[in-house]
């Protein structure tokens, strides 16, 4: 896949993120874009590092899965930080 297709790959990711912990984040879409590209990225390098295999080598739906949970992760840290600091 190219690097347009994992683009759109990981904003998909982001988006479903987004819905599974709903909630008032800093930063709005844009931000939101982000964490799904780097959540997918993620996502990706947890999955070879526990079953080494390479996830990323192509659209299937445990890479999507991967790009999901990648998504989550990053954007509980995200929460986690950033309410932190205005605590």
């Amino acid at each position: 896949m190219g690097i347009i297709s994992w683009i759109v790959f990981g904003l998909i990711a982001g988006a479903i993120a987004k819905f599974i912990l709903p909630g008032k984040d800093p930063g709005g879409i844009i931000v939101t874009m982000i964490i799904g590209i780097v959540g997918g990225l993620l996502g990706g390098w947890i999955s070879t590092a526990l079953t080494g295999a390479n996830a990323v080598s192509g659209f299937h739906v445990m890479s999507f899965v991967w790009a999901v949970i990648g998504s989550l992760i990053l954007l509980l840290i995200y929460r986690a930080v950033f309410h932190r600091s205005h605590a």
